[in-house]
């Protein structure tokens, strides 16, 4: 009778142990490695250079793959064109089809933003290649890089929406405010 009380104990034993490595408990904390690479999103912006058939209302875009895309220009709307359309200027184009047409919803002249801008606190130059040097030493978090992603400009983790871009003005907004920059020369 022992023996059978110490064969079922055992087996008891062996059912448990097998049991709790399979379940892990629910409120486990997972390690967050800060340089992991966060979850990549689809980018739907068109890079490519503005062609000569680019006119008020239609733009041209030579793609990068060397595809000739026409947009149409809603001039109606909000400023869509960001940095203005200049034949042979680098762009990135965020579109939606509207009746079968390609509509332009979001321009931004790559050419244009590339420069230095500074204002009251950053110093920075926005430089080909996805790269941003900061040009004031004690910054404690400066920009190193840049990309835009649908339709957005991200500086480091920072998203931000341009808001304006000319010439020599440079209006970013995010959830922190409207960041205004100027060219410096």
């Amino acid at each position: 009778m022992r023996r059978l009380f110490y064969i079922a104990a055992v087996l008891l034993a062996a059912l448990l142990i097998t049991g709790c490595k399979q379940n892990k408990p629910v409120n486990q904390i997972a390690e967050v490695d800060s340089t992991a690479a966060a979850p990549t999103i689809a980018d739907s912006t068109v890079y490519g250079v503005c062609g000569e058939g680019t006119s008020m209302h239609a733009l041209e875009l030579i793609t990068d793959t060397g595809d000739t895309l026409t947009y149409m220009v809603n001039t109606d709307e909000e400023e869509n064109v960001k940095g203005g359309l200049l034949a042979g200027d680098r762009l990135a184009v965020v579109s939606t089809e509207v009746d079968g047409e390609k509509v332009a919803r979001n321009v931004i002249n790559l050419t244009t933003l590339l420069g230095k801008w500074t204002s009251i606190d950053k110093n920075f130059e926005i430089e080909e290649g996805g790269v941003v040097k900061s040009n004031v030493r004690a910054e404690s978090n400066p920009w190193t890089n840049w990309k835009i992603l649908n339709g957005k400009l991200l500086l480091n983790k920072d998203t931000f929406t341009i808001n304006e871009l000319g010439a020599d003005s440079l209006y970013l907004e995010n959830k922190n405010g409207i960041f205004a920059y100027n060219r410096q020369k």
